[in-house]
């Protein structure tokens, strides 16, 4: 693979595979850098470089920022949706409230990241997505998305507490 500077990967449709980019960070290998700004989640390979997915974010004030921790993964994981989420827009997710299994109509698709802070559930989780049009954009109630081909991989590389950093 080539290496090509993080700056230099362009706002794509459609979205691109996963590329292997020049990162500088103080992040450990194996964390994950999420820069929202730019619609990108950075896999921390090491010796100056990651591995870039372009993501879905929240709309503006809906984003998870900070530092947090891996603290659980699944496979086709369930879904509800949050009390904020229901109360914001009742008619959209109150027939969800109890809750959507796991499989290809899950709104969190093939995978899930859930991301913890302070040894608690921050509710924000680096989840698929059975929305393609969705990623690289600013449309989410904040979770991190990724087509679910990408986060099929993301979820081999990443261990649970793995640090994640939300810029």
């Amino acid at each position: 693979m080539t290496l090509a500077p993080a700056a230099a990967i362009a706002h794509p449709h459609p979205v691109k595979a996963p590329t292997v980019v020049r990162f500088s960070t103080k992040a450990r290998p194996g964390s994950i850098v999420v820069r929202t700004g730019e619609k990108r989640l950075y896999y921390v390979l090491g010796r100056g470089r990651a591995l870039a997915y372009v993501i879905g974010v929240g709309k503006a004030g809906r984003s998870f920022r900070g530092n947090g921790v891996i603290a659980r993964k699944a496979k086709w994981p369930s879904w509800t949706p949050t009390q904020n989420m229901i109360r914001r827009e009742p008619g959209k997710y109150a027939k969800y409230a109890r809750g959507v299994p796991g499989g290809p109509n899950n709104p969190l698709g093939a995978r899930a990241l859930y991301l913890y802070k302070g040894g608690r559930d921050t509710m924000y989780r680096i989840h698929g997505t059975n929305d393609p049009s969705s990623v690289g954009r600013a449309v989410s109630n904040g979770c991190i998305r990724l087509l679910n081909e990408h986060v099929k991989d993301l979820y081999t590389r990443v261990g649970v507490g793995a640090r994640v950093y939300v810029q």
